[in-house]
């Protein structure tokens, strides 16, 4: 039989650069075009890929295919022969360490012998059992990868992976080796840049055959399936019409179709001067009705020139799409890395890993306690605007206090006269049940403070002041607490009655801390996730700084209770203050004229009493509210020199402990895995981007 010659349909150096990247596991990380022998273990298969190739694979029960092989031609000036195996994707870096150093490439000829020889060793390298059972595997996911190289070599890749079988062998194979050859040749076909030479025997029914099942179930509309019949001398006498039906496209029909093959019988096998493909060509021009079949769909021959053809097509048309996802897997690794930092497994490396998330932490920090809002991270985290959140809160708290502060609303003029003798209930001496206000700005009901549930004040509700009544009220008050004074009334009843009209400014007052408390928390927690994207590590972190923190937090909070007990005890005692009530005693107005004649002694003190009250309580009312912003936020919780904003710095890291340094950045088991599988892959991308450029 005439060897046909065919002429390369593709750029060679294209077609060896996707040789390469199987070389350097590139195929693990991306899909790579290739063309891949699948079938049942008694399909003919071997047969098949042994005519393909021309090369003498071993017949022997104990070298049957139980790793996928991947052999390679090219056309080259000198003859070469050359085996490697390439490791599984899962494969441990020990046995990567030993089957990379396994190579041969002094083979002279490659022979029937010399073939089983490596298939031995190969099978040895791999940890493979040669007859099943034993401590060994009966399987692998390594791959032997065999190159030819002539001046009479055509270029042309194929991988045959093990046959797929239903029933186990006793003491050769089990069920977990059924699955795993199952889901190997699987994984092999669900590549969608795998062209798929599935391997059907002409003498069964193909719908009995669970290789085109699995076939179908990742190329439903066959686009990248190639059927291929053997044993056509096997058909039944009258069955011959159903296998010309399936090859000339009328039934089962693939997109790529169906070609028939005869492989040699076990005698043409044992005989030296057998010509397998002068006698195939010789049965499919003699033998009805295999005869009338088209010439380019019959034998091993155009089988394989059909298979050049397919494979330059879908190389020329898979490879710049092939390019482009080295690049863009190669982007996603380095960017994955990225984000588990760098290797911490010695205090060195984890205290500059912490030293830098720290420092970056402080640098925007400074920025936003500066309100210089042109990063980025502004825009897209709206919490850690944190001076504005702050400020916008500060005048939610100056409203307030003006608005609700207040137990009963002052008099503003003397115009409208009030009974102040009349009954004083008990609401109106301090018992709140009127219709009652949400607090402005409350958010200490927020998820994300949720872990300071214990410090936080949760009063959500204040009552409003009370509009008329307060005469009677300062009558009453007056009226229980008078002593032998003549014309005047005790210091202590201005003290009596400011902590009674200042009641509500414990819940402003605790409110708007906890809100504070809440807004640098929040800010804390978006930044440090921000800074540092690794979640294991930052809740190491966190749980390192949350008892300073609280502790900060808290000394807020006590500030707050500091001022509203100082600004209450010994109110009639601050100097600063009795000057103006001395000359607003002194005052004479036009109003208190007119009702000299007909007003009471008591009349008269309760008014005074009032308006000493309402002057006091409006430069005290400012007092407190300053007091709260400068010191019990602004100080404790913001921009002091010892906040909780300053707590996570590089100083805070250079004072951990080795014992802590491994606590919070050391790798995990998880993070060490997923740290080599990144490096592993991204130099194995990184090869793959040069062979490509």
């Amino acid at each position: 039989m005439t060897k046909t010659v065919v002429h390369s349909l593709v750029d060679p150096s294209m077609l060896a650069k996707i040789d390469k990247l199987f070389a350097c596991n590139v195929g693990h990380h991306i899909d790579l075009p290739q063309i891949v022998v699948v079938g049942d273990q008694s399909s003919g298969k071997s047969s098949v890929l042994e005519g393909l190739t021309r090369l003498p694979f071993p017949r022997d029960s104990g070298l049957c295919t139980r790793f996928a092989t991947q052999i390679t031609f090219r056309r080259a000036t000198t003859k070469s022969v050359s085996v490697s195996v390439i490791p599984g994707k899962d494969a441990l870096p020990d046995h990567v360490e030993t089957i990379r150093a396994w190579k041969k490439t002094d083979i002279k000829k490659l022979d029937k012998d010399t073939f089983a020889d490596i298939m031995r060793e190969a099978q040895e390298v791999m940890g493979v059992s040669s007859q099943g059972g034993g401590p060994l595997k009966t399987f692998s996911s390594d791959v032997l990868s065999i190159e030819v190289a002539g001046l009479d070599k055509e270029h042309f890749a194929v991988i045959d992976v093990p046959g797929i079988f239903q029933r186990v062998t006793k003491d050769l194979t089990t069920q977990e080796d059924k699955a795993f050859v199952k889901s190997m040749v699987g994984s092999y076909m669900a590549n969608p840049r795998s062209i798929m030479l599935t391997v059907v025997p002409a003498n069964v029914d193909p719908a009995t055959q669970l290789i085109l099942e699995m076939a179908e179930e990742v190329d439903k509309e066959g686009q990248r399936t190639l059927g291929v019949l053997t044993k056509p001398d096997l058909v039944d006498p009258g069955a011959e019409a159903n296998v010309v039906d399936m090859v000339e496209g009328r039934s089962h029909q693939l997109f790529l179709g169906w070609c028939l093959v005869k492989n040699p019988g076990q005698k043409d096998v044992l005989d030296p001067k057998f010509d397998r493909y002068s006698s195939e060509e010789i049965y499919f021009k003699t033998q009805a009705p295999w005869n009338s079949l088209p010439l380019d769909r019959v034998g091993v021959t155009s089988l394989r020139e059909r298979l050049q053809e397919l494979l330059a097509r879908h190389i020329r048309q898979e490879f710049p799409k092939v390019k482009s996802e080295v690049n863009k897997k190669l982007k996603e690794c380095k960017k994955s890395l990225e984000k588990l930092g760098p290797k911490r497994d010695t205090p060195a490396e984890q205290s500059r890993f912490l030293i830098d998330i720290a420092t970056n932490f402080q640098i925007v920090t400074n920025k936003a306690l500066d309100a210089k809002y042109f990063d980025d991270c502004f825009t897209k985290l709206p919490d850690l605007k944190i001076a504005t959140l702050v400020v916008n809160r500060n005048e939610e708290l100056s409203e307030s206090f003006a608005l609700y502060g207040h137990t009963y609303q002052f008099k503003e003029g003397w115009d409208q006269e009030e009974n102040i003798e009349g009954e004083i209930n008990g609401e109106e001496i301090g018992e709140h049940n009127q219709e009652v206000k949400k607090e402005n700005g409350t958010l200490s009901q927020s998820k994300d403070a949720e872990e300071l549930d214990d410090i936080l004040y949760h009063q959500s509700k204040l009552p409003y002041p009370k509009q008329n009544g307060i005469l009677r009220w300062i009558t009453h008050v007056y009226t229980h607490s008078r002593g032998f004074e003549l014309g005047q009334f005790d210091p202590s009843l201005l003290a009596m009655t400011m902590k009674a009209q200042s009641k509500n400014w414990d819940g402003l007052a605790l409110g708007y801390i906890s809100d504070i408390v809440v807004i640098t928390h929040i800010f804390i927690n978006t930044l440090l996730k921000h800074v540092c994207p690794n979640g294991n590590v930052r809740e190491k972190i966190k749980s390192v700084l949350m008892e300073n923190l609280v502790e900060r937090y808290q000394k807020a909070f006590e500030h707050v209770r500091f001022i509203l007990e100082v600004e209450r005890l010994g109110v009639a005692e601050k100097k600063s203050f009795s000057h103006s009530c001395y000359s607003n005693s002194m005052l004479v107005r036009l109003d208190d004229i007119k009702q000299t004649h007909t007003m009471s002694n008591k009349q008269h003190t309760v008014q005074e009493l009032h308006d000493i009250l309402k002057a006091y309580y409006k430069v005290a009312r400012k007092r407190v509210v300053d007091a709260l912003c400068m010191q019990a936020a602004t100080y404790h919780l913001i921009s002091g020199p010892d906040t909780p904003l300053k707590l996570f710095s590089p100083t805070f890291v250079s004072k951990l402990s080795e014992e802590q340094l491994d606590q919070i950045a050391k790798d995990d088991t998880l993070v060490k895995r997923r740290r080599t599988q990144l490096m592993k892959e991204i130099e194995d991308l990184e090869k793959g981007r040069k062979i490509l450029s």
